[in-house]
């Protein structure tokens, strides 16, 4: 199994292998780092797992979404750690020296894309592929200061990628400049099945109250911005059928499910040295069934239907991408796992829902980054990050 290089242990240390990429186009002179679930033609697809690699032969074509982003003149330079088979929140892969956080040294870098948003943020690579199936672009993307959409769910091809939860599993990418976030955005999605204008932000109590306390000042500054740039959220007072300990409860219980039938075969079939608790997710879902999982599957698009309707053709929700900044790296446990918890409460809307949800660099607690998010209807991507641009453009104004 490799180690990592660089001053930041972002990158994978791999014998490098030319990777060819249009010498013209609109992303030409950028540079390309590639989450380790991304086939790239040559390298082999660790997955953050020793064994995994051991056994992947090198692949033989790179992934589509990754060769859009080649073709458009990006220069590949490297293939980034993840989390255990991308199936962590705070990026501290027991197989690999932790990436850090060059906005945040102190505190971790997200997970489980987290060595693309360190090579991003440490500039060592000006975008960088990640996922999303719970949370792995917009936790990495608030806690190192950049932008990251969780985009529509099946809007852009997985082929070529490792599965977690297929039903929640989308891909992503990081950047610092929101030009070139758009400028990848319009190659991978072209143009948003949803016409109408966003103009309508909502917000809804409950999410706001996530907050961690240490960062509520700046959580409403945060949303004054946003209100001064779009209106003031509207407090909905929809209520949702699920409570949202429910909803935390069915995305848990989904994803590691569907994670169980894509990995478990693979995971009794021998030794497979995960670590401290990548093991103890999957042994959840090997424990969720049948009848659990219909259950939750009927939550799940009830509040999908309900989501649909509060947001209609033109509403919007803006709300806390995480409860503050990133974890200090040396948290206890528990303390981890309170965060962790806290967070999949936010993050799981979108995961449920299947809709996008951008997060954008605006807020600071402590001297470390947090993120606003913004939530739009289904196929909304692109109109989500011209918004976002609205606002990035009002805080550097501010």
């Amino acid at each position: 199994m490799t180690g990592t290089h660089g001053p930041y242990n972002a990158f994978l240390d791999l014998r490098q292998m030319p990777v060819a990429h249009a010498e013209l186009g609109p992303l030409a002179g950028l540079r390309l780092a590639v989450k380790d679930i991304y086939d790239v033609a040559g390298y082999r697809t660790g997955c953050g797992n020793s064994r995994k690699f051991t056994e992947s032969n090198a692949a033989s074509r790179t992934a589509p979404a990754v060769q859009t982003i080649l073709d458009a003149g990006a220069r590949f330079v490297g293939k980034t750690q993840t989390d255990e088979l991308a199936f962590a929140l705070f990026g501290q892969n027991a197989h690999f020296s932790f990436p850090v956080n060059p906005a945040a040294p102190d505190r971790v870098t997200g997970g489980s894309s987290s060595g693309s948003a360190s090579a991003v943020a440490g500039r060592l690579a000006d975008i960088a592929t990640g996922s999303d199936t719970g949370g792995s672009i917009r936790a990495p993307a608030s806690f190192c200061g950049l932008i990251g959409l969780r985009t529509t769910h099946g809007r852009i091809a997985l082929d070529g990628t490792m599965k977690l939860a297929p039903s929640f599993d989308t891909f992503g990418w990081f950047a610092d400049d929101i030009e070139t976030y758009e400028t990848v955005g319009k190659l991978l999605l072209g143009r948003d099945p949803h016409q109408h204008s966003l103009d309508r932000p909502i917000s809804l109590t409950w999410l706001d109250e996530m907050v961690a306390r240490p960062a509520l000042g700046e959580y409403a500054a945060m949303k004054a911005l946003a209100g001064a740039v779009f209106g003031m959220p509207a407090t909905s007072t929809t209520r949702f059928s699920s409570s949202p300990d429910e909803l935390y409860w069915c995305f848990r219980r989904l994803q590691a499910r569907e994670a169980w039938g894509v990995h478990g075969e693979w995971i009794t079939s021998g030794e497979r040295d995960l670590g401290p608790g990548v093991e103890e997710r999957f042994g959840f879902g090997r424990a969720v069934d049948d009848r659990t999982a219909q259950a939750e599957n009927v939550r799940r698009l009830t509040f999908r239907g309900e989501l649909s309707a509060l947001l209609g053709q033109d509403g919007f929700l803006v709300l806390p991408t995480v409860p503050g900044p990133a974890p200090y790296v040396d948290s206890t446990p528990e303390q981890f796992q309170a965060y962790r918890e806290r967070a999949l409460h936010l993050l799981c809307l979108a995961g449920l829902s299947g809709f996008p949800q951008i997060t954008l660099p605006i807020g600071s607690v402590a001297g470390a980054p947090f993120g606003l998010s913004l939530l739009g209807p289904s196929g909304s991507d692109i109109a989500l990050i011209r918004l976002g641009r609205k606002l990035l453009d009002a805080a550097q104004r501010a």
